[in-house]
């Protein structure tokens, strides 16, 4: 879908959805300070003319020849790296992971919400993350898998209860009907706290040759990328912000480092920690993650505007139809197209003091997220 025809379908979309009429908090002025400094943004400026009616997709940024030249010549260190076949690798490890610790039982129809969602399908970006920063640091995978799958079930949680009517009143994820549409309201909400509450008792029951020290710490960065100073303060200010003229870059950072980057930052924090890494270690590749959980939202909002529903799997042009704010509305595309390019790469800076053969799959996925075209 291209952006002209999104301000045509915009009617359409939003009679669709209900999204006009849905029941919302007021919108609020509230600015929240940022605690700290935001990502250097060096060539942004606000936009002073229309977002760029352009055709192009997020493959204009960086192209998929440009991926393979990044990863082939880029990080020579490691040529032979095989990104497709350790992203299946993974991803298979964490389904039947996620699949053997949410099962059928009862109440059926609870664990059947469950499941629904969680074994949907996706990226599987976070808990690959995971995993990978623990093999960086010199740890064994198993010993990151239950951290991975909790952070796999509270990112389903997330999507259950966004795709809700009170909240973005979505009917499409991963290609299916949102779990509302198929459970109903009440258990969709219920079954996204179930997976929520066992994601930290499944971290703390299953986690095998770690210290308890560390599982502690990770329950701990675990609670916080998601609560009132994480995932929760970014969907939030999001919400209040829907509709509001003047906000600015700072205001956007604290959204999206929060809403979206403080899950994909806590994946990795945790699978490092869980790896027996270092302080030091554990903070570069914190910073790493800073970088590529606001470089995911970037490009989401790209793909928002640039792609069609049956392309991205859910409902695109949801960010226009709110009067979102997002970075192709404040920068424009081109200037989005930039900042993008610079999170890729001061995010594989972190990654420079590390053994290059272990930072390949991390760096191969900084590329993936940068290059996604859904």
């Amino acid at each position: 879908m291209s952006l002209v025809n999104l301000s045509a379908t915009w009617v359409h979309i939003c009679s669709i959805h209900g999204l006009a009429t849905r029941s919302r908090s007021p919108p609020s002025k509230f600015f929240p300070p940022l605690k700290e400094k935001p990502i250097s943004r060096s060539s942004l400026t606000p936009r002073t003319r229309p977002i760029s009616r352009s055709p192009f997709s997020i493959s204009a940024i960086l192209t998929k020849q440009d991926t393979l030249k990044d990863e082939n010549t880029t990080e020579s260190q490691s040529p032979a790296f095989n990104f497709k076949a350790y992203m299946v690798d993974k991803a298979n490890s964490v389904n039947k992971a996620l699949d053997d610790a949410v099962s059928l039982r009862d109440p059926l129809t609870i664990h059947e919400s469950m499941r629904y969602s969680l074994l949907a399908g996706g990226k599987r970006v976070r808990p690959v993350l995971c995993i990978a920063a623990c093999e960086l640091v010199g740890g064994h995978p198993a010993s990151a898998v239950p951290a991975a799958c909790a952070v796999e079930m509270i990112h389903t949680m997330s999507l259950m209860h966004d795709d809700l009517p009170c909240m973005d009143n979505d009917d499409l994820r991963r290609g299916k009907p949102t779990n509302h549409k198929v459970f109903g309201e009440d258990v969709a909400v219920l079954a996204g706290d179930a997976l929520l509450a066992f994601s930290f008792e499944h971290i703390a029951t299953t986690t095998r040759g770690v210290s308890s020290d560390r599982i502690v710490r990770v329950i701990g960065e675990l609670a916080k990328s998601i609560g009132a100073e994480g995932l929760v303060a970014g969907q939030v200010v999001d919400i209040s912000s829907e509709g509001i003229s003047d906000v600015g870059l700072e205001h956007l950072e604290f959204i999206h480092r929060h809403k979206t980057a403080a899950l994909l930052e806590g994946s990795v924090v945790l699978g490092a920690i869980l790896g027996g890494g270092s302080d030091d270690e554990v903070e570069k590749l914190r910073k790493f993650a800073r970088c590529i959980g606001l470089l995911f939202q970037v490009v989401d909002d790209i793909l928002d505007v640039t792609k069609s529903s049956k392309e991205l799997g859910k409902t695109a042009g949801k960010d226009l139809v709110a009067d979102k704010v997002t970075y192709p509305k404040l920068i424009g595309i081109e200037k989005s197209r930039e900042f993008a390019e610079e999170l890729n790469k001061e995010a594989k800076d972190q990654l420079s003091g590390f053994d290059p053969e272990k930072a390949a799959p991390l760096i191969a996925l900084a590329n993936y997220i940068a290059y996604r075209e859904n």
